[in-house]
């Protein structure tokens, strides 16, 4: 069944239908959280009371968009929401950023390496999530979840040019960021 067949039988109430749309969504759902409050708990929350907040809207989808994008809508408004209500930013503890398996090295060059590009990649996930949220979001949905500049555009109501600007500009930050002492020696800049 296509996603198009499986949406209108959630919108005529199928329970069956919308807990396919959760396993299709779930993860980048949970994965755009995550970017945002870097707590598995607190973005599994957040994903499940978006997916609830998703199933009561849906009878009001229109079909005007894709349904992702919709579903992308819901989830970035009530992430902002979250975070205006906790209005605290939360230091990325190093052992939380670990996204699945770390490759198992045969030998100590490869151990090496292995270590090497895991220690490079938790310092980008620390010095994204110490961007502005507005920077943090676009990078996390076109860089981090291969969203495209159309749809990136869609969920966050902004021409593409916008969103070509803020990347533009989110990328610089992040790299300035990436070669400051400061942050390769582990403190925040």
């Amino acid at each position: 069944m296509d996603e198009k067949t499986i949406v209108e039988e959630a919108r005529r109430g199928s329970r069956e239908a919308f807990e396919e749309l959760v396993k299709m969504y779930n993860p980048k759902v949970f994965h755009l959280a995550y970017s945002f409050v870097r707590d598995r708990a607190s973005a599994d929350d957040l994903a499940q009371e978006v997916f609830i907040k998703t199933y009561q809207a849906l009878p009001k989808f229109r079909a005007d968009s894709e349904f992702g994008t919709w579903l992308y809508r819901i989830a970035v408004n009530h992430i902002k929401d979250h975070l205006r209500k906790t209005a605290r930013r939360k230091e990325v503890s190093l052992d939380e950023l670990g996204d699945g398996p770390i490759a198992v090295a045969d030998s100590a060059e490869e151990r090496d390496r292995v270590r090497e590009e895991e220690e490079k990649r938790r310092l980008v996930f620390r010095v994204l999530g110490n961007l502005p949220p507005k920077y943090r979001l676009i990078l996390t949905m076109r860089d981090v979840q291969g969203m495209s500049y159309d749809e990136v555009a869609k969920v966050l109501g902004v021409a593409p040019g916008t969103v070509d600007s803020r990347l533009h500009r989110a990328r610089k930050m992040l790299r300035k960021r990436l070669a400051s002492p400061m942050y390769r020696e582990g403190g925040r800049a």
